[in-house]
């Protein structure tokens, strides 16, 4: 192509196709950026690590925790009631002055509470991996607790876990717990401030 041959109009819509192209790629890029970032903060950067590393890249882990926040706003996911909510906190009591005597059986206990009060609040609870994913959406926070204590009591369950290790797990499980049966109250607190 001969530079000197071209009209002025010629050059001009040229350099108009570049700028555009240009401009272009830049929205992408920014767009992209954004999405990892939103992503990032919604589902906290341990979980978008390991969503990075399961699905192989960036662009999969990404579709993957879009569709699982898409999943999660279908369920319908509701607070608790008020006479549920003192229910569960009457059984966490329960759950926790038995670990004194019986370690073992209250990480049980209070793994199989936990999915009560998820099931009561909407979300699905047959497959563990699945719970991890939901809770992910709106709990990243407490999420890796939630997956190492599940873990404790997994070991607990084949008689390998200490005390410690169990005592580790009901501290975790306590965080999720009282995330999930106190956030109405955190939302009107949030609300208030």
């Amino acid at each position: 192509m001969n530079l000197a041959a071209l009209s002025t109009t010629q050059i001009a819509i040229i350099a108009a196709i570049i700028v555009v192209l240009v401009a272009g790629i830049a929205i992408a890029l920014f767009a992209r950026k954004r999405r990892t970032q939103r992503l990032r903060t919604q589902f906290g950067g341990a979980e978008y690590a390991r969503a990075v590393k399961e699905g192989g890249s960036q662009q999969k882990a990404e579709a993957l925790l879009d569709k699982r926040a898409e999943h999660v706003e279908a369920l319908h996911i509701r607070p608790l009631a008020p006479a549920d909510r003192a229910r569960f906190i009457e059984s966490w009591t329960r759950v926790q002055a038995r670990f004194v005597d019986g370690p073992g059986g209250a990480v049980t206990d209070a793994d199989q509470l936990l999915g009560d009060v998820m099931s009561t609040r909407g979300y699905p609870v047959s497959d563990f991996e699945q719970r991890a994913a939901d809770l992910s959406v709106h709990h990243p926070l407490v999420l890796e607790n939630y997956r190492a204590a599940h873990q404790t009591a997994l070991r607990q369950s084949q008689g390998q876990a200490n005390t410690e290790d169990l005592r580790q797990a009901m501290i975790h499980y306590r965080s999720l717990f009282e995330e999930l049966v106190g956030e109405p109250e955190t939302a009107r607190a949030k609300a208030a401030s």
